[in-house]
């Protein structure tokens, strides 16, 4: 497998946004993931919510802002998804997606074409209950975050069960409800400990590497993590999701940035706007950045009020050029940031 690695960067600045709430068509609905293609193609995973399940679907778009489609329903058949978590690529660009409801793995070509499909409910080795989190190593073996059983297991590409780690608690090595998963390119595993408030770094085998993180709002600490991605340099990106922020750590874990958000209107936006001038016309007259008052207690409250922040940020990806690419769930878009000058 050739690794396509993202360059290292020592700070990111805010380039973009992509996308507006749509159940159909050009948009996302209530995005959780997004993988990006062997040609730089983004495809993004809408899980939208139980009472609108016909919005559920991958959408393909690129960096500049063109729709090409999108593929994927709502169901137990082949090739649909009830509750989706997560996307990845292998090296010939067959995507997989993860299902926590289906307690599978589905896998398409980059067309949108259903594949196969594999997995079995279970907690015995090479059973899974709740696939959230997936990443490809340098020999296309596929490490899955298997989320109620609290552990990580590796398979092959076509579902061969090779090993596991984990266990529930608080101890090194042991996860409680993990959810992201990411390699460095040494093909160390980087595991999102949600309900630990950490990340925890293993070799390929599943041997204790180092841990980051603990429970709180301050630089460095984290408020259920949902996703990791490592850059060519080992530095780490977290979606700090109870946080409503992305943070970046060193190699080393200590605390180099935060984000928390920038967003401007999408170019999809805008042209929704430029067609329905009344929609514009209520825009403008809302109150989109107010000042807060006390009664705002939590990032969430926060984040809830002011639009160019993040608002469920739930998963984190990092393309060959260095773009971090923020999925923000609640807020139905994916915010781009770009490695500063």
């Amino acid at each position: 497998m050739t690794m396509h690695r993202a360059r290292s960067v020592s700070s990111l600045r805010y380039f973009k946004t992509i996308g507006i709430a749509a159940m159909e068509g050009r948009g996302f609905s209530n995005p959780v993931d997004l993988a990006i293609s062997g040609d730089g193609r983004l495809y993004v995973l809408s899980r939208t919510n139980p009472t609108q399940t016909y919005g559920i679907r991958i959408g393909i778009c690129d960096l500049e802002d063109g729709y090409f489609g999108d593929f994927g329903s709502y169901g137990t058949g082949g090739g649909q998804f009830i509750w989706p978590t997560a996307l990845a690529f292998d090296s010939r660009d067959n995507l997989y997606l993860a299902d926590e409801h289906n307690n599978r793995i589905t896998v398409f070509d980059k067309s949108g074409a259903y594949l196969r499909q594999w997995g079995v409910v279970g907690d015995a080795e090479g059973q899974i209950n709740g696939p959230s989190g997936m990443a490809f190593d340098t020999d296309d073996n596929l490490y899955v975050v298997d989320h109620r059983n609290h552990r990580v297991q590796k398979f092959t590409r076509d579902g061969e069960y090779l090993l596991g780690w984990g266990e529930r608690g608080r101890g090194e090595g042991q996860l409680d409800l993990p959810w992201g998963v990411t390699l460095d390119y040494e093909d160390n595993v980087y595991v999102a400990d949600w309900r630990n408030d950490r990340i925890q770094k293993f070799a390929g085998d599943g041997r204790f590497l180092a841990r980051f993180g603990e429970s709180g709002h301050g630089d460095g600490q984290f408020n259920r993590p949902s996703s990791v991605a490592v850059d060519a340099g080992g530095r780490i990106y977290v979606a700090d999701w109870g946080n409503e922020r992305v943070q970046v750590l060193g190699p080393d874990g200590g605390f180099i940035q935060k984000l928390r958000g920038e967003s401007r209107l999408s170019r999809w936006a805008e042209e929704f706007f430029e067609s329905s001038p009344h929609e514009k016309e209520s825009r403008d007259k809302a109150n989109l950045v107010p000042e807060l008052t006390g009664e705002v207690e939590t990032p969430y409250e926060e984040a809830a009020r002011i639009e160019q922040y993040f608002w469920g940020p739930v998963s984190v990806k990092l393309d060959v050029g260095g773009r971090l690419y923020v999925t923000e769930t609640n807020r139905h878009r994916i915010q781009v940031y770009v490695p500063a000058t």
